[in-house]
């Protein structure tokens, strides 16, 4: 069975080139268009790994990252931020809420898929 990711953007043009790469490595997307949006599938729908945006409006990602560790089923799944920011201030404060990673848009697509294997193993 395919391994469900969701991604968190409040870019549609980001949550679609997410989602392409990931349906193309053979995952299972769910898409949120920002915190809040994630934050309540979250809720409703188990899933394998979230990578969410740093800046997203309603709920950013490192609210997103410490609400989603509240909830049992997301306490130990992998989280990945995919943000434009890239101090170490931003990615520490991402680690201190639960973050596993960061990837640093523009990415890739064969650095994500890297990046998902890497951490779903």
């Amino acid at each position: 069975m395919a391994k469900i990711i969701m991604t968190a953007d409040d870019s549609a043009s980001v949550r679609q080139m997410v989602s392409f790469t990931l349906k193309q490595g053979g995952y299972d997307v769910i898409e949120a268009v920002d915190g809040m949006d994630a934050l309540t599938k979250l809720q409703s729908t188990k899933v394998d790994m979230l990578i969410t945006d740093l800046n997203m409006p309603n709920l950013d990602g490192i609210g997103l990252i410490k609400a989603a560790r509240a909830i049992p089923a997301c306490k130990f799944i992998p989280i990945v931020m995919l943000s434009t920011e890239s101090q170490d201030t931003k990615k520490q404060e991402g680690k201190a809420a639960g973050a596993t990673g960061w990837i640093i848009k523009p990415f890739k697509p064969e650095q994500l898929i890297a990046v998902v294997k890497k951490v779903l193993g």
